[in-house]
């Protein structure tokens, strides 16, 4: 079962007086990119809730917002945070030092900064992070319910489009050999005029019959495909923001791939370039890490 890589989910927990909701969206990205909104005291939790969301998810651009609060109803919803507590009196020192006043600071003067330093969302790490860890696994779960079923209509509609080209691919199979007995007959006709004009003009014999082959000749292409590859080897040796520039050779060795492909009458040179493009594919996935 195929799944998307867009959804949202969102959970609920409640612990005591802890209440956790999460919200959990992801959109379309050829790598796993997290972004985080939390609340200050989960700062030093990052790590292990970006692991834990690298843990359940592989391929996305995810947005995990997590938001905490204490029940108003609790006789402790309020704690103190002592980096902003700290931060309060910073501000009200330096304000006295600016305008020369010589009085102590007092309760009444950090009260008015108690924005500061006065938090819902301090949680206990010992008792409390497992119930957060619990709502970002529930809202991730929730998320990928609507990513299986995205996945599942993306499915119906590629089952159509593959249909479609087995349709198209066995009109080809069906009337190609027609196809190619007419420009059998055609490629006789027009050697039995050169033969009859070989007497007179045997080098117009040849000019044709070299226009012929020429149309299958892949020459060119393997002679561009060697100087991108020497390229793409001196950009990698050089390595200043080489990525842009990797990117675009292998770009052109694609190209050139797909030319040989397209003038070859040859199976064996075919699977060639498509091992080539198989190739590339591959170096292309890897370019995306380089700056």
């Amino acid at each position: 079962m195929l799944t998307s890589m867009t959804g949202f989910g969102k959970s609920l927990v409640k612990f005591n007086d802890l209440i956790i909701e999460t919200e959990v969206k992801s959109l379309n990205s050829r790598y796993l990119e997290l972004s985080f909104k939390m609340p200050k005291s989960l700062t030093q939790k990052e790590f292990e809730i970006r692991e834990l969301v690298k843990s359940k998810l592989s391929r996305g651009k995810v947005f995990v917002a997590i938001y905490i609060s204490r029940d108003s109803s609790s006789k402790t919803n309020s704690y103190i945070d002592s980096e902003g507590l700290e931060k309060a009196v910073g501000i009200l020192t330096e304000l006295k030092q600016k305008l020369n006043i010589k009085t102590a600071l007092k309760i009444e003067n950090l009260i008015s900064f108690q924005n500061l330093y006065l938090t819902d969302t301090a949680i206990d790490e010992e008792n409390e992070f497992k119930y957060i860890q619990q709502a970002i696994i529930e809202a991730i779960e929730d998320m990928n319910l609507m990513r299986k079923k995205e996945g599942s209509e993306l499915e119906i509609d590629l089952n159509k489009r593959v249909n479609t080209i087995e349709e198209s691919l066995k009109f080809v199979e069906n009337s190609n050999p027609e196809f190619i007995k007419l420009y059998f007959e055609k490629l006789k006709e027009r050697a039995k005029q050169l033969t009859t004009d070989l007497v007179d003009n045997p080098d117009r014999l040849n000019m044709e019959l070299a226009l012929i082959s020429e149309k299958y000749d892949v020459t060119e292409e393997c002679v561009r495909l060697h100087s991108h590859i020497s390229q793409f080897r001196e950009t990698m040796n050089n390595g200043n923001e080489a990525g842009r520039r990797l990117n675009f050779l292998c770009q052109e060795m694609n190209r050139e791939a797909n030319t040989i492909n397209s003038k070859s009458i040859s199976s064996d040179i075919i699977y060639s370039g498509i091992a080539i493009k198989d190739e590339l594919e591959k170096i292309r996935e890897q370019i995306q890490n380089i700056e």
